[in-house]
């Protein structure tokens, strides 16, 4: 990720500084903006490779110019929240962002999340798609755990799908129920948690303990590898 450009927007200049300093030291090209209107404003001029998005800034919410953002822009987006901003956190991710971290964050776990945000960004589109022991096969719609073929219903293929192709991403309740069920479905949340622990017997060696399908509480859903798990 040597020279990758990441625009960092956040209002508090200490915290700017210091993330500055550490993605420069990791091997980034750093470009900082201390609020919305100069974030938007470089980002058009330059448009980064990914950026790193305050929700609290003096001008704008952050879900706003993720929004915006979005509307252009296809880098991934990592939001920083302060403990108790859940609604916005999800209202970000709803809007676009890849990933979140919350405040205080270990600089180690920023780099982390950074560093799968833009892998996923930059992974083709293949159709057969390998996570641990699961095999997706998207054009066959085929899935095979250690071998084993994995017999799956429509919805819980398209669930499966969903995650698997944003592998590591956190997806909101919202988004995951437009994407399988439809607009109209988008506050049924009940479903999601039905096929979601149905899938969970089928995927995982031991529902009760998943591996795989982890729940961000108050949040959504992500699919990983049980090594990161």
């Amino acid at each position: 990720m040597s020279g990758t450009r990441v625009l960092v927007v956040d209002d508090e200049p200490q915290i700017l500084r210091a993330l500055e300093t550490t993605l420069r030291g990791a091997g980034y090209e750093v470009e900082t903006a201390p609020d919305a209107a100069t974030a938007l404003t470089r980002a058009a001029a330059k448009p980064p490779e990914a950026v790193i998005l305050d929700l609290v800034l003096p001008d704008r919410s952050g879900v706003e110019v993720c929004r915006e953002l979005r509307t252009w822009l296809q880098a991934p987006v990592l939001v920083l929240s302060a403990v108790g901003e859940e609604r916005d956190k999800v209202e970000a991710l709803d809007a676009g962002a890849d990933d979140y971290v919350t405040k205080p964050f270990g600089i180690d776990e920023l780099l982390a999340r950074l560093r799968a945000a833009l892998r996923r960004a930059a992974a083709p589109g293949e159709p057969v798609l390998e996570i641990g022991e699961l095999t997706i096969d998207l054009d066959k719609r085929v899935v095979q755990r250690d071998g084993d073929v994995v017999s799956l219903t429509p919805h819980e293929f398209a669930l499966l799908r969903y995650l698997a192709q944003n592998e590591g991403r956190l997806l909101t309740h919202r988004s995951i129920l437009r994407q399988v069920w439809g607009p109209s479905y988008q506050s049924e949340s009940h479903y999601l948690h039905v096929y979601v622990s149905q899938l969970r017997r089928k995927i995982e060696p031991d529902p009760t303990r998943p591996r795989y399908l982890l729940t961000e509480a108050g949040a959504g859903y992500r699919l990983v590898s049980p090594s990161l798990s």
